[in-house]
């Protein structure tokens, strides 16, 4: 089988994850995405499109996604055909056990809009600074004395072996939709999918998409700061939480709701929308539209 993956250490770390848990050879195939030459344009699908294109070509039977970075809508004939068990979902603070414990003044970076906007929120007297690269060049940036501590997902930490490099988690912060798990992506009906479907874990699976549907029914991207997490709970229900705000954390909604799996995403949605989170949505767009909002989109 012909995996398809981004040539990062994280990704390639996580395709031969999956790699190992196929029945029969594979064979992993690199692929650049436009977010990999670092162009900041097309929203999630910089990340995934390159990869998606090569399915639909037949250059690829499946390819491994971060979950966070495939966007609501996909291409007609592929599909989501797994979401392997998730590590865990939230973020990480390096640097600092805390970001209670982070000092007045503190220079803190990250990449992301979300993280950047929760932090704001929590503690508007910490500089957030803008932060990119991988994991490696972010933590020597660290390391340098560049920033004061960093935001990072723990799964990724966790997946490169780097998990000592955390101080604590960040559960105060609501993570991206489907953070923590990946996607794996394959033509509709193919072979490969059927194959595929024996990673699927279906808790997570439920998770994820609950978390999906949040996210497409508030209509959020990349310019819009919005967290998205749910888990099962007793008696076979979801526990969704969600956040969204503007990216200078200085107005917000938030929300959680326990309920069926099924419609429990557009639910919170309109929960929310009802008390104020499109417009706030729609200022944030639009300050990215103008310039004014950085970090830029979501990135690990």
């Amino acid at each position: 089988m012909r995996i398809g993956t981004r040539g990062s250490v994280l990704a390639l770390a996580q395709a031969r994850w999956v790699a190992d848990r196929i029945h029969g050879p594979a064979e992993l195939v690199t692929i650049t995405t436009s977010g990999d030459r670092g162009q900041q344009v097309g929203d999630k699908a910089r990340w995934v499109s390159a990869l998606e294109r090569a399915l639909l070509d037949g250059e690829i039977d499946c390819a491994v996604h971060s979950a966070k970075d495939v966007p609501a809508e996909l291409p007609d004939g592929l599909a989501l055909v797994a979401f392997p068990e998730r590590a865990n979902p939230f973020d990480a603070i390096c640097g600092a056990p805390s970001l209670a414990a982070l000092p007045a003044g503190a220079r803190l970076g990250t990449s992301s809009l979300r993280r950047a906007a929760q932090v704001r929120a929590h503690r508007d007297d910490v500089e957030v600074v803008e932060i990119r690269g991988n994991v490696d060049t972010r933590l020597r940036k660290l390391a340098a004395g560049e920033v004061d501590a960093l935001i990072l997902a723990r799964a990724g930490l966790e997946r490169l072996g780097r998990a000592g490099e955390a101080g604590g988690s960040l559960e105060a912060l609501v993570p991206a939709a489907g953070q923590g798990a990946l996607a794996i992506e394959a033509r509709d009906s193919a072979e490969a999918a059927a194959a595929l479907a024996a990673l699927d874990d279906p808790a997570t699976s439920l998770c994820v998409l609950a978390e999906r549907e949040l996210v497409h029914a508030l209509g959020a991207s990349c310019n819009t700061p919005v967290g998205a997490h749910a888990r099962l709970v007793d008696g076979g229900e979801l526990e969704l939480r969600a956040w969204a705000g503007l990216p200078d954390g200085s107005a917000w909604v938030a929300d959680q709701l326990r309920g069926s799996p099924r419609g429990l995403g557009a639910e919170v949605a309109r929960r929310m929308q009802a008390a104020g989170a499109a417009e706030l949505l729609e200022a944030a767009e639009a300050a990215a539209n103008a310039g004014l909002a950085a970090p830029g989109g979501e990135r690990r």
